[in-house]
């Protein structure tokens, strides 16, 4: 009897285990969509940062270290010309 007993629990765990892996798993891949979904909402509108489409002296946006070729910024929403400019602007190092 002891035997079946053990034999029982171990399945048990081994079911419980699974269950437990496969929640994680979900949770994890809502965890990212949302995390994706944020960093989408974080980009601040072209003009709060007072974006132009034209250089500022000798800063443009292809020098600029949060562009993203071929025409985007890591948090400035929208299309962006690599020839625009805004308050954000750090130079490439």
């Amino acid at each position: 009897m002891a035997y079946s007993l053990k034999q029982s629990s171990a399945k048990m765990s081994r079911r419980s285990i699974l269950l437990q892996g496969a929640a994680c798993a979900a949770g994890a891949a809502t965890t990212l969509a949302v995390s994706r979904n944020s960093a989408k909402a974080d980009l601040l509108a072209q003009k709060s940062v007072q974006y132009q489409s034209t250089p500022k002296a000798d800063r443009q946006c292809d020098g600029c270290s949060l562009f993203v070729a071929p025409n985007s910024c890591k948090n400035v929403a929208g299309e962006i010309s690599p020839k625009g400019w805004c308050i954000l602007w750090r130079k490439k190092t």
